[in-house]
């Protein structure tokens, strides 16, 4: 006999349960790993808040950190490190921040960037 001919078929039940599953991840995405535009940017330069600024304006900021400038750029409710001294440029490669919660961290050069907003979407920073 062969193995999947000892399996049963799936009932209508069966399906009915997969169905539920499947509405019930796709509800649970929708409500806990979204959230709403940014209003402020916070910006830290090592332990200090540098700045805490409005996304409204278009403006280019220069923060000093121990390896050199860190160039931010705010341009229509998002936010990026445009251009960084470290080595990888992780925060770079990040790109354009847009939704409350978001982080940029340039972490040799010890500056890093927060979305601010009513509420933060889920994510292990915030857990």
């Amino acid at each position: 006999m062969s193995r999947w001919k000892s399996f049963p078929s799936p009932l209508p039940g069966d399906w009915l349960i997969l169905a539920i599953g499947c509405a019930a991840v796709a509800m649970l995405f929708v409500t806990l790993w979204q959230s709403e535009p940014a209003g402020k940017l916070r910006i830290r330069a090592g332990d200090q808040v540098f700045a805490t600024l409005s996304l409204t304006q278009k403006r280019t900021l220069e923060v000093p950190g121990p390896l050199g400038i860190s160039r931010i750029e705010i341009d229509n409710g998002r936010a990026r490190v445009a251009a960084d001294p470290g080595r990888h440029q992780y925060c770079v490669k990040q790109g354009w921040l847009t939704r409350a919660g978001q982080v940029a961290m340039c972490l040799p050069n010890q500056v890093s960037l927060e979305l601010l907003g009513g509420e933060k979407a889920y994510d292990s920073l915030n857990y």
